[in-house]
């Protein structure tokens, strides 16, 4: 499996998350393996799992960062991507922040809409540029 297709199902696991907030992350994962939703995978289950445990810091990030829209007008899709991403870029120092950035906006693209991505690039180019990260 690809490092691509890694994070797209890390995706996979912090979408589901976004409509089961309340259910353990863990929960989440098995239930995913179980019914072969997704194929267990190191690093997605890494990725997954800090985007989970730093959700509120990056959530803060995600908010401070989006100018002009409103937390809650965030569509899931762009919500998860954007949590997949900081996730990587602040806590995986081996992940050069481009390649995090690409695949994020290449996520964007295979799920939602161009006026997503472009929302997403710019939250992430912004953050990374800001020194935050």
């Amino acid at each position: 499996m690809t490092r691509s297709q890694e994070r797209e199902q890390a995706f996979i696991l912090l979408f589901e998350k976004s409509f089961n907030i309340e259910t353990d992350a863990s929960h989440i994962a098995e239930m995913a393996y179980e019914s072969e939703v997704i194929e267990k995978s190191d690093f997605s289950e890494t990725l997954f799992f800090k985007a989970c445990e730093k959700l509120e810091e990056i959530d803060g990030i995600i908010s401070k960062y989006a100018r002009g829209r409103s937390f809650a007008r965030i569509s899931r899709v762009s919500l998860a991507v954007l949590r997949l991403a900081l996730a990587e870029i602040k806590y995986f120092d081996e992940v050069p922040v481009s390649v995090s950035i690409n695949e994020a906006v290449e996520l964007c693209k295979k799920y939602a809409s161009e006026e997503e991505y472009s929302f997403v690039n710019g939250i992430l180019g912004n953050a990374v540029r800001s020194g935050e990260l």
